[in-house]
């Protein structure tokens, strides 16, 4: 199936103890067949995204040493046994489990791999498969118990951020008013110019007294919130009675443990923890998402701006810009 040696030496980043990005080394490994299930991707570029940094850290354990990286884009070189979706020389993008895609080349489930439309480069399809994937569930499966209609306000934190710029333009195409936060002016004004009908620099306003003041004294709907700890209590401030703070991220830190009776208290409003991984459990429910989110792309309705590029080898400074907030839109490693 394949016409690539049994192995090769490809360079993967590894770590062997959870810490900074100095712990991050790129170390060579050899990489064999696709099993049953599986495929073998050459990465033409690698997608950099936040829950790489919680990895990293140890906010999020897992077995060690651990190669880093849940998404990329490439060339299938060979499939396994069963795998009838793609083949050898197929472009191919993903964001998938186990992590591993801080590498050149990989065998990895296939199951959350989805051939590529010609019409989007590989860097696109590495940068916008997570965070694409995220906005799309966010937007499309995480609704309030009275629905969401065109005209209704969501509120998005880190909205000039890898999925915020994408949940913006295609909240827009919704017909949805989405209200932005992000650290900076010029954050907020890149908001703004991808679709935010309003926006707010939380350090140096009250987000909530302010999401009051657009909405007429009302509330969102919803809070779309992968900050945590920084923006949890004046989230739950921001919604309407029977709003949804929906939680998938913890960029500030983890939100603390909070008593269920504070939610009655605030309107009777309901609380989610998401991960993209809960709904992509099957290569039909992949796919399907996939497909909404290559056709908001290719439709020009969702834009995906790769605003920075990191040689692998260099991949300690970029998680060092991404902790920094130095970067806007997404980012990727080039093999």
């Amino acid at each position: 199936m394949s016409s690539n040696p049994a192995s090769s030496t490809v360079r993967v980043v590894q770590i062997a103890q959870p810490g900074g990005p100095e712990n991050m080394h790129l170390v060579q490994t050899t990489v064999g067949e696709p099993g049953p299930g599986q495929v073998r991707i050459r990465h033409h570029a690698i997608g950099l995204n936040f829950i790489d940094v919680y990895q990293r850290s140890g906010l999020y354990t897992l077995p060690l040493p651990l190669q880093l990286g849940m998404e990329g884009a490439g060339v299938i070189e060979a499939v396994g046994e069963g795998v009838t979706h793609l083949k050898a020389g197929d472009r191919a993008a993903y964001a998938s489990q186990p992590p591993g895609s801080y590498c050149d080349a990989r065998v990895m489930p296939a199951m959350n791999v989805c051939k590529l439309p010609d019409a989007i480069s590989f860097e696109t399809g590495a940068a916008m498969m997570l965070k694409g994937l995220t906005a799309q569930y966010l937007l499309k499966h995480c609704k309030p118990v009275e629905g969401l209609n065109p005209g209704d306000f969501v509120l998005f934190h880190a909205a000039a951020g890898g999925v915020g710029l994408i949940a913006c333009q295609w909240a827009r195409a919704l017909g949805l008013r989405l209200i932005g936060t992000a650290g900076s002016d010029a954050k907020c004004a890149l908001a703004k110019e991808n679709g935010a009908a309003h926006v707010i620099n939380y350090n140096t306003e009250d987000f909530a007294a302010r999401v009051k003041e657009i909405t007429g004294g009302k509330g969102v709907k919803v809070v779309y919130d992968s900050v945590g700890k920084d923006t949890w209590e004046k989230s739950l401030d921001s919604l309407m009675p029977f709003g949804l703070m929906v939680t998938f991220g913890n960029a500030s830190g983890p939100v603390a443990p909070f008593a269920p009776a504070m939610l009655a208290a605030k309107g009777s409003i309901y609380v989610t923890r998401q991960t993209l991984f809960s709904h992509i459990t099957s290569r039909e429910r992949t796919q399907a998402m996939a497909d909404d989110l290559f056709e908001a792309v290719t439709s020009g309705k969702v834009k995906i701006h790769v605003e920075q590029r990191f040689p692998l080898d260099q991949v300690q400074e970029a998680h060092r810009a991404l902790e920094a907030r130095k970067t806007t839109g997404c980012t990727v490693l080039l093999p």
